[in-house]
């Protein structure tokens, strides 16, 4: 009992801190936080650097000797043999004339003559007669049929023409472009979660103010209805008021729906289940920001994505290298140690130490097509790397463009909403003196309702061009210091 009162103690508060997160409004840092830690796309690309690093570390590993464990079992379909039927006559004729010889040696020693040659007959014939009786007539097994080895074998490079060093600076390019690309699914991701952060702001200007919105035409409907009641308002007017009242709150709901799926959005881009609960009660305030409009030259070398290109030019240079290393012959020093054997029809050394060398005089010209494949590759990555520069840059003018050109607007939609606002409150008093009916104030707050839009909207997009503009410089987090 005591255990389970223990276990239910920490899930209970874990459950009343949960709680009072899930009500507490959380900011667009606090976005960017979560989504570096939870989405499945930063993971991702962490995953494969780690990986990019641990080839790096393999590769710079390779200088290191090559130790073998060699063992070998063989079974032979029929033991090694000595084939003495094939040489007999060449041993039994041998072995014959060494005897004459010998013998004619020694009754040359005693007599200082050699023998007749009838004798040397006799014995030549003789000792022919008797080997051919004594000779074996099958081959005899040199090994047993199956025999087993072990040693231990050695090798390391000497000289390999570079290979090593261009496979190594292959890994390190690989890691600074893993490194690179992190940054650029990072940095998009920022813009995402800024650009749908922004919507949500948007979406709660509007929905504060069709909420204000509806109410007035609730409280119209209500005026009318009085006035109709007094007889003094013809019914139809009436019905335009309940009408109107009607279509403004199927518009608030529409909005608050587009509120909830903006934000199953963000969940997702953040990696949060999507039934999670966020509370966002940011609303757009439009502030012109101070951004600096004359651009460094070197502006774009902030970009990860400019920076990822320049990674894979580098990696392509590489690429190079390490295919003319391949023409390059091959030096190691080679080393055996036998460690144990049976039945091995053949004596071996202990132990052998020696230099090799490969080297690859003619393989029909392939490796210097892919010698030119790479050169080919350096030059598009450095052609496309320029194009992306001169891409950023026009992006950048055009982001600084549209954001004074929508100053300009938010400035002149902000006197007009604000006309909308006083035309309403002034058609709302002339309808308390019956100077104007219920159906001027059905249009004026639609008016009114209309230009509160088209406001928001200039306002939201000023700020998706800010947006968009420290994405370009590289650094779409920034956006956050401009909507607090």
């Amino acid at each position: 009992m005591r255990r389970g009162f223990l276990f239910i103690v920490p899930v209970f508060l874990m459950s009343a801190v949960y709680a009072q997160e899930v009500g507490r409004p959380i900011t667009l840092q606090e976005c960017y936080d979560m989504a570096a830690q939870k989405n499945t796309l930063i993971m991702q690309a962490k995953h494969a650097l780690k990986a990019s690093e641990y080839n790096l570390e393999a590769e710079k590993r390779s200088y290191f000797p090559k130790v073998d464990l060699l063992a070998g079992y063989n079974y032979l379909g029929k033991p090694l043999e000595i084939n003495l039927q094939q040489v007999k006559d060449g041993i039994v004729e041998g072995s014959s004339q060494q005897s004459v010889n010998t013998a004619n040696e020694v009754f040359n020693q005693i007599t200082g003559q050699h023998l007749p040659q009838q004798v040397q007959d006799r014995i030549f014939n003789a000792t022919q007669r008797i080997l051919n009786t004594v000779y074996p007539d099958y081959n005899p097994a040199l090994s047993k049929q199956q025999y087993f080895t072990a040693s231990l074998g050695f090798r390391e490079a000497i000289y390999l023409g570079g290979k090593l060093s261009a496979v190594k600076d292959l890994a390190q390019a690989r890691v600074t472009s893993g490194e690179l690309n992190r940054q650029v699914v990072e940095k998009e991701l920022y813009l995402l979660i800024g650009l749908q952060y922004l919507r949500i702001m948007y979406l709660n200007n509007i929905l504060g103010h069709e909420e204000r919105i509806v109410d007035a035409f609730r409280k119209n409907r209500d005026y009318a209805a009085s006035l109709k009641a007094n007889e003094i308002l013809p019914p139809y007017l009436l019905n335009w008021a309940k009408v109107s009242l009607v279509q403004a709150e199927s518009r608030y709901r529409n909005q608050q729906l587009e509120k909830q799926n903006a934000l199953l959005e963000l969940n997702k881009l953040m990696g949060l289940p999507l039934d999670t609960v966020i509370n966002i009660t940011d609303t757009l305030k439009y502030i012109p920001a101070a951004i600096h409009t004359a651009t460094t030259p070197d502006f774009y070398q902030q970009n990860p994505a400019y920076r990822l290109l320049e990674s894979k030019s580098s990696l392509a240079e590489v690429a190079v290298k390490t295919t003319r290393s391949l023409s390059l012959p091959n030096i190691f020093a080679i080393g055996n140690v036998s460690l144990y054997r049976k039945d091995l029809p053949l004596t071996m050394p202990p132990w052998l130490v020696g230099v090799e060398m490969q080297w690859n005089l003619f393989d029909g010209f392939q490796k210097q097509k892919r010698v030119k494949a790479s050169k080919q590759l350096v030059e598009e990555t450095r052609m496309l790397t320029e194009n992306t520069r001169s891409s950023l840059e026009v992006r950048l003018q055009v982001c600084i463009n549209k954001m004074n050109a929508l100053k300009n607007d938010v400035a002149a939609l902000d006197t007009a909403r604000q006309q909308a606002r006083l035309t309403t409150t002034l058609i709302e008093e002339r309808m308390k003196t019956e100077m104007s009916s219920v159906k001027d104030v059905n249009d004026a707050l639609l008016i009114e309702e209309e230009m509160e839009k088209i406001y928001y909207t200039g306002v939201l997009g000023y700020y998706l061009a800010l947006a968009e503009y420290w994405s370009i410089v590289g650094t779409p987090q920034r956006l956050q210091e401009f909507i607090k």
